[in-house]
């Protein structure tokens, strides 16, 4: 859980990281509640509104989460239950959504008309820039192209999503951590080896000892590319922008898993969006999320002032 107390000009202020996992919905809204409120402690200046960013679907018309794959959150009024719990106006959307509206106001997709935003980490989140236009599709459903059906039999995904092989099973944190213990086990004399007899592999990790040489670890986030980039072939086929932005944490990897990526999407899209359409890192990486939020905020008190 990130939260941050941006300026106008959207300089971090104040921030606040928290690890949280295993909580029931009351508990997970009590952690927002403290978190954002940690952070407003952090500054002298009072925010004016509040933005979140939630990996889940919403209907916006009612300002209401409808399901979470990864949260305990299922028909929730999280606009107007954080409202009153904060004393501020408060504006939710999908956290993907929000880290499409920051590298399309501000970031590597500033002038894009038709851009697609990837946020890799716990699982995949997407943002859907058309024509211009931040999209959120009929139901505000639109973008989870985590869900993409990848791999027939595959891994059942998360509690929230009725699928398996999706393609966030194979490219997300998780999957990263899956394929490094795998990998492992077959080069013992690894450095990665080494690391997972100390404890669970963590995706950072992983990524960390890939930067170092490790082949073990390049190969585990090799795989990883690899399957982003079928995911790829799907969204160049289907929606055929002109950029794909890839953040989140996974994202540190940079050209680790973007050039494996990029190399199945050159072999198996159609093109021209096979050669054409570019694949590049957030400008914002894993803070993406949080900068839409807060411009998602601050459009909401111009909303306000304006009445």
């Amino acid at each position: 859980m990130l939260a941050g107390v941006l300026d106008a000009d959207l300089g971090i202020r104040s921030r606040v990281r928290h690890e949280v996992g295993g909580l029931s919905r009351p508990e997970l809204i009590d952690v927002i509640v403290a978190t954002v409120e940690e952070a407003r402690r952090g500054v002298a200046d009072e925010p004016v509104a509040v933005g979140i960013g939630v990996p889940a679907t919403f209907d916006h018309a009612k300002g209401r989460v409808v399901r979470s794959t990864h949260l305990p959150l299922i028909d929730l009024a999280i606009e107007d239950l954080l409202a009153e719990r904060l004393g501020l106006p408060v504006v939710a959307d999908n956290d993907a959504t929000c880290a499409a509206i920051a590298e399309h106001r501000a970031g590597a997709a500033v002038g894009v008309l038709n851009a697609v935003v990837l946020t890799l980490g716990t699982g995949i989140g997407a943002g859907l820039v058309m024509d211009g236009e931040v999209r959120r599709g009929a139901h505000g459903a639109a973008g989870e192209l985590g869900h993409l059906p990848v791999e027939p039999d595959g891994l059942n995904c998360g509690p929230g999503c009725p699928g398996r092989g999706c393609l966030e099973t194979r490219v997300s944190g998780p999957a990263l951590e899956r394929e490094a213990e795998r990998v492992a086990i077959a080069r013992p004399q690894s450095e990665l080896a080494k690391a997972a007899a100390n404890g669970p592999l963590r995706g950072a990790r992983v990524v960390e000892l890939a930067h170092d040489g490790d082949l073990a670890a390049l190969e585990a986030l090799a795989t990883v590319g690899h399957w982003l980039g079928t995911g790829l072939v799907a969204i160049a086929n289907l929606l055929d922008p002109e950029m794909v932005v890839v953040g989140g944490g996974l994202a540190a990897a940079g050209d680790l898993i973007l050039e494996p990526a990029r190399a199945v999407l050159r072999e198996r899209a159609m093109p021209p969006a096979a050669l054409e359409m570019e694949i590049i890192p957030a400008k914002f990486g894993a803070d993406a999320g949080l900068i839409g939020a807060s411009l998602l905020a601050r459009d909401r008190a111009a909303r306000d002032r304006a009445r």
